[in-house]
């Protein structure tokens, strides 16, 4: 398909934004190569540290895809009232900052949580958060929803025509229909946690629970933090991208196309209805799961919200500033590529997805260290990640509408005589705002939530909010970092409403 004339006059902002993200990315992994030491090797520790990563990946995204089986089913198949807030809701976690959802964990599960207090009054033996089965439940909390979201669809995706067909045959829905969706769709949904798992960081920060629990980004993290050791801090950055990119291959080459045709869009009707009880205690179960520990966030944060430090404050300033700037310039990118198009565009937007952001954040350090202090550069080098991470995600929401609007309206602009900034103002931009304004809002909640690169960089005249809630955990302040936790949580999502109500207001359907 030929491209438009405005599409070639405005490659300058594209390839301005696609250099930035090659930096940031493919950048930063030549200066931890540079740095490795290869020929030193790894140690027993890295070797280990490798191994949980990929054995806790690979068990997170397992539970959390059989679990969201039966939950997915479950909602595909009953109506009740609150459905469509109860599914709204499971893409909340996605949302959520990761070290507020570990808090609410150890609210629930911890030396001191509800649990543990359940079983001393029983007079059993309690249980500890910290290790493997900690993490793993950690990720389970986060990704059950995704999984369910994704495999839901899945159900969603098959024809009512199929229904009928399969009941007037009396033939077995199970048979026929489910378990060949579930085979083309679980997959995917299992990769894509793997590879989500892989590269979590606050998660094994604060449930890892010593040597034999260490992700690799956490002995990347140590290296940098308390060693000081840059050769072997780059060694395990670059193992880290190629784990990472080994398995976004595999999303990718895995990814497959729709297989059920079409319907003609009537209501499902199902005659499978199964035990409804059953189905209502699996919904009943996982809603319980993912929402007690932010009822415990709330419930405990709202006293420790008073008596904040003056520092937790100062932090959250810093935070929203960060974010703002992230969304601001993920927003920036993310239009300035999607105009551009192309395979370039292709590829420069799914790199951020093979790159951890403490791989970059390790590369940056490496390339600021010998020009400067990193902590000087901390909030900035902060903002710049966060917003190419997010990158993907608002490119993928961007790109429809404006393929669509250049393909409508390039030749009535062209015989109007708009240049291209005009074109982009008055076209593009109102036809793109629902989406941009979620990019935005998406950018900049993941960016509130963001503890990994700041703990590389940060000191006490950098922390941001995350930051400074965790220093408060490590300090057993429990209430006080219950309310910086309430506090983010409110943040963070005020943040993403007001920039996804923003691209909303007056916007085209």
């Amino acid at each position: 398909m030929a491209h438009s004339p405005f599409t070639i006059k405005l490659r300058w902002p594209g390839a301005l934004a696609g250099a930035l993200v090659l930096l940031l990315t493919l950048g930063t992994l030549g200066a931890v190569a540079w740095q490795a030491e290869w020929v030193g090797g790894l140690s027993p520790a890295d070797y280990a540290a490798i191994r949980f990563t990929v054995l806790q990946a690979l068990a997170s995204a397992a539970i959390s895809t059989m679990l969201a089986i039966p939950v997915a089913r479950a909602l595909a198949r009953r109506q009740f009232r609150g459905r469509s807030i109860l599914i709204t809701l499971l893409g909340a976690p996605f949302l959520l900052p990761v070290i507020v959802a570990v808090l609410g964990l150890l609210m629930i599960f911890g030396r001191s949580g509800l649990l543990n207090g359940g079983l001393a009054w029983l007079g059993l033996p309690g249980f500890s958060i910290y290790g493997f089965h900690g993490v793993v439940m950690a990720h389970v909390f986060f990704n059950l929803p995704l999984a369910t979201r994704l495999i839901l669809q899945g159900w969603l995706a098959i024809p009512a025509e199929r229904f009928r067909l399969t009941a007037s045959l009396n033939a077995s829905v199970w048979q026929l229909l489910e378990r060949p969706m579930l085979r083309a769709v679980a997959p995917g949904a299992f990769l894509v946690i793997f590879l989500i798992c892989l590269t979590s960081f606050a998660v094994a920060l604060t449930l890892g629970g010593g040597p034999r629990a260490t992700t690799v980004e956490l002995a990347i993290y140590q290296a940098l933090r308390f060693d000081f050791d840059l050769g072997r801090a780059a060694l395990l950055a670059g193992i880290q991208f190629l784990l990472c990119a080994c398995a976004a291959l595999v999303v990718w080459r895995l990814s497959t196309a729709d297989m059920l045709s079409g319907g003609m869009d009537r209501r499902v009707q199902r005659w499978d209805s199964g035990a409804a009880w059953l189905d209502m205690l699996v919904i009943s179960a996982a809603a319980i799961f993912l929402s007690l520990p932010l009822a415990m966030i709330v419930f405990r944060g709202l006293p420790g919200l008073v008596d904040l430090p003056v520092s937790v404050w100062w932090a959250a300033a810093r935070s929203i500033s960060v974010a703002l700037v992230s969304a601001l310039l993920c927003s920036g990118m993310a239009v300035a590529l999607a105009l551009w198009g192309g395979r370039f565009v292709a590829v420069v937007g799914v790199l951020p997805l093979a790159a951890s952001g403490l791989v970059i954040g390790t590369g940056a350090f490496l390339l600021i260290y010998p020009v400067m202090n990193p902590a000087k550069a901390a909030l900035v080098v902060t903002a710049l990640v966060n917003a190419t991470l997010a990158l993907p995600f608002a490119l993928r929401a961007l790109e429809p509408g404006i393929d669509t609007a250049k393909r409508d309206f390039d030749r009535l602009a062209a015989s109007l005589g708009f240049g291209p900034w005009r074109f982009a103002r008055m076209i593009i931009l109102p036809r793109v705002r629902r989406p941009l304004g979620f990019g935005a809002g998406l950018a900049a909640a993941l960016s509130m939530g963001d503890l990994g690169v700041i703990a590389l960089f940060a000191g006490d005249a950098q922390e941001t909010l995350p930051l400074a809630m965790y220093r408060l955990m490590g300090a057993y302040q429990m209430q006080s970092a219950a309310g910086a936790g309430l506090l983010l949580l409110g943040l963070s999502l005020s943040l993403f409403w007001i920039f996804d109500k923003g691209g909303r207001a007056h916007a085209q359907m």
